[in-house]
């Protein structure tokens, strides 16, 4: 089912963190490793170095942005080496990507190639840029990629068990058969948590939810929630529930599906696990 996971790399702490995910869930998967570092072309030919170098009365020299490029390239090799040599040492097979571009579009266009993606939340630039709950890149990599997308959080844990926040929806029953079939290879138990379901409509989403797990020889547990929908599933996940949490990017509010729903993107901001998120 996983066969090559994307991890874009830059550097930072948080996509050190990662890695560390990608490293945990390759033997689990029998699965490859990619690393992905891209030189984002806004700082090489945008306004930023512009600005800065204006700011401190240095206007760009001839070769300044020649110079900037060449440093930066050099930073990406050895993010690159680090990760080759981090794989390495856990025994896991991997190969390198370095590119130029605007970085959501380089990760989205890498990642026809693969299965998963695994990245942190918010980048090493994303201070610099217009940001919300979840960093811009990983909100468009999220949307566009058409791939699940693991966003990982600022602190490692090991991963015995996972979530579903189940709502019947479309992109839900997807995170479902996603969730099941993890849960079978890796022989993690699942937990489906739904939340203000009531009558018969409970009892339907239950029944589905119990037969496909029976189907795929899962343990599978579904509980019923009451509440604010981000609360009830943050609170589920501090209670020491599991460790890995799994969403469908969108719900039913298709005013929503403007931007990544906003349930889905409180959870990823405060949640300390990793979110798993299928469209």
């Amino acid at each position: 089912m996983i066969h090559h996971i994307l991890v874009p790399v830059d550097g930072s702490p948080n996509s050190s963190i990662a890695l560390d995910y990608g490293l945990y869930l390759a033997p689990r998967f029998s699965t490859s490793l990619t690393g992905l570092h891209v030189i984002d072309i806004y700082l090489i030919q945008g306004p930023v170095l512009t600005d800065i170098s204006g700011a401190v009365g240095m206007p760009p020299y001839d070769g300044f942005f020649e110079a900037v490029e060449t440093t930066l390239v050099e930073k990406a090799e050895a993010i690159l080496m680090d990760f080759k040599t981090r794989c390495g040492q856990a025994g896991v097979a991997c190969g390198v990507k370095k590119n130029i571009g605007r970085i959501p579009d380089v990760i989205i266009e890498e990642s026809r190639e693969v299965d998963w993606i695994v990245m942190a939340k918010k980048g090493e630039h994303f201070h610099l840029k217009e940001g919300g709950l979840l960093g811009s890149v990983a909100e468009a990599v999220v949307r566009k990629s058409g791939k699940p997308v693991l966003i990982t959080p600022e602190r490692f844990i090991e991963i015995e068990s996972m979530g579903l926040a189940f709502d019947g929806s479309e992109s839900a029953r997807k995170a479902l058969d996603l969730s099941l079939g993890i849960s079978e290879q890796a022989a993690w138990p699942l937990t489906v948590i739904m939340i203000n379901m009531q009558g018969g409509r409970a009892v339907e989403l239950t029944a589905a939810v119990e037969d496909a797990a029976q189907e795929k020889n899962v343990d599978c547990e579904v509980i019923q929630l009451s509440g604010k929908e981000p609360e009830e599933i943050l609170n589920f996940i501090r209670q020491g529930s599991v460790e890995l949490m799994v969403m469908g990017a969108y719900g039913h509010n298709r005013l929503r599906q403007l931007l990544l729903g906003s349930t889905t993107s409180q959870v990823i901001s405060r949640s300390p696990v990793p979110v798993l998120l299928t469209r």
